[in-house]
């Protein structure tokens, strides 16, 4: 594979191993986040403060810039770092990020997964093709959530990873628990600045979910389009 030259429908015949991202890539997140902005108001209505909306918030911008700085141990930099912008403690970091990011979704994940996934997941299993989970939060919970499996599972704060995407760390060690190499191996994502980024530093194929084409990425709308046909059909 050289870098110029982006997947198509020809080359599933070399794929033995398809890796997908799972938060926007699995189900739809804006989705979600209306679901769980909901919940949030009401809950801080209730308890009459702002702590989960100010904590998230701050939460999540440090992580992307802590993504981009590849920033090895990132766990451990991000609840710090949010603790001390947002003026709570360490331990309120974690509980709320734990409440809000990876327990409440869970109830809503379903009802926002992307239609044609059981039947993809369904088609790499008759082509004998595995499949993984690789994700920047815990993901056990989601995949289970939105009825899905997968052979091999890995998250960025797993023991040996530590890093975020675009960081191929993470997508490394679960090729090699597959035990196939970076050119049989397909991750599919959302984000082509992060999923999209790691596959290409690795040499694996990135395939990315748009409704844009992507210079440097084979994209895809919806997964009954025509790039999944022949595992559709297989």
């Amino acid at each position: 594979m050289t870098s110029q030259r982006l997947f198509s429908v020809s080359d599933w015949d070399g794929i033995e191993f398809v890796v997908f991202d799972v938060d926007g890539t699995l189900y739809c997140q804006h989705r979600l986040r209306v679901r769980i902005m909901r919940d949030m108001l009401v809950d801080a209505a209730a308890r009459r403060t702002l702590d989960a909306i100010v904590i998230l918030r701050a939460y999540r911008r440090i992580r992307e810039r802590l993504a981009e700085e590849e920033v090895a141990d990132f766990e451990s930099v991000l609840i710090a770092e949010t603790a001390i912008a947002t003026t709570r403690s360490p331990e309120q970091v974690r509980s709320m990020t734990e409440e809000w990011i990876e327990r409440r979704p869970l109830r809503y994940l379903a009802a926002c997964r992307y239609p044609g996934l059981h039947a993809l997941f369904a088609g790499l299993r008759r082509k004998g093709t595995a499949i993984g989970i690789l994700s920047d939060y815990p993901a056990a919970a989601k995949l289970s959530a939105l009825g899905l499996h997968a052979e091999h599972l890995v998250c960025a704060s797993d023991n040996g990873v530590g890093l975020l995407k675009p960081n191929p760390s993470g997508l490394q060690a679960i090729i090699a628990a597959a035990g196939k190499m970076p050119r049989q191996t397909v991750l599919i994502g959302d984000r082509a600045d992060r999923d999209g980024a790691a596959a290409r530093r690795l040499g694996a194929w990135p395939l990315i979910k748009s409704a844009r084409p992507i210079k440097e990425c084979a994209t895809f709308a919806t997964f009954n389009d025509p790039v999944f046909q022949s595992v559709l059909l297989a």
